[in-house]
């Protein structure tokens, strides 16, 4: 019999790596992985839930993905609000190890004037600013800022072993020209929140942008019957494939599980 080389060793050890790595890619699935996702009304069922036919992008990033989606977006939330009645807790009790936790917020977050409207966070982006607001019995209330309540949800599912993205909030259909206009502040706190806790971070509102303006503003304002903030389906589902194209561009584990309708969505990377 002949014996083998050398040569053989260095061949056999890599269809072993290569064994081995696809078992990994598969025990994620086995494991049960699900996607959480946490967000306002632009992400939610039914969208601003007015039964007036909008819905949230929440419900068509399913049909990208290999893995089921828990989507615990409702309308009309902040990361402030969501803290605080409790949502951000159900998820972090709910999530497994090796889950992933979407969170976009921002469209609820501003400031509200005089009257506190129990979503509006502190001003600026510092986690140790507070503010005191004015309910409406007249009592009053210190809050935090946009960061505070982020990066606390984000660093508590990261503590359970949960795999958190910070998301940038999707824009309003405003346009400058032929371009959609700038994203406000919580856009560019979101990846601060990101950066800080050394998580992904997907600059959804850029990614809706290109997909908005290669479409174009005619059409795009037929995606908002109400206002523009709350999509049709059309406009959810053109929305959730600029996310999926936002985690194929990006260093994501979850880009493993983008099926082939998913690796199909328009536009490029940014």
């Amino acid at each position: 019999m002949k014996k083998q080389g050398r040569e053989w060793w260095p061949q056999k050890l890599k269809m072993l790596s290569l064994s081995v790595a696809a078992v990994l890619t598969l025990i994620p699935s086995i494991a049960g992985q699900t996607v959480y996702l946490c967000g306002d009304s632009t992400m939610a069922p039914n969208g601003d839930g007015s039964g007036t036919g909008t819905d949230g992008w929440g419900q068509y990033v399913g049909q990208y993905l290999t893995l089921p989606i828990s989507n615990q977006a409702i309308a009309g939330r902040s990361a402030r609000s969501y803290t605080d009645e409790g949502r951000f807790t159900t998820v972090i009790n709910d999530a497994k190890a090796g889950d992933f936790v979407v969170i976009e917020f921002g469209h609820n977050d501003g400031l509200s004037g005089t009257v506190d409207n129990g979503r509006e966070d502190a001003f600026g982006d510092s986690l140790t600013v507070t503010s005191t607001v004015v309910e409406t019995d007249g009592s009053t209330e210190v809050i935090h800022t946009f960061n505070f309540y982020m990066e606390n949800a984000v660093n508590s599912l990261k503590a359970k072993g949960a795999i958190p993205i910070v998301s940038a909030q999707t824009p309003d259909n405003i346009w400058t020209g032929n371009v959609i206009t700038a994203p406000p502040r919580f856009v560019p706190y979101a990846q601060e929140v990101a950066g800080n806790t050394s998580v992904i971070y997907i600059d959804h509102y850029d990614y809706v942008a290109q997909a908005y303006e290669a479409i174009g503003e005619t059409t795009v304002n037929t995606f908002y019957p109400i206002d523009h903030t709350h999509t049709t389906p059309t406009g959810a589902n053109i929305v959730a494939e600029a996310f999926v194209r936002g985690i194929l561009c990006s260093s994501s584990t979850l880009k493993n599980f983008v099926n082939a309708a998913g690796k199909a969505v328009p536009n490029g990377c940014l």
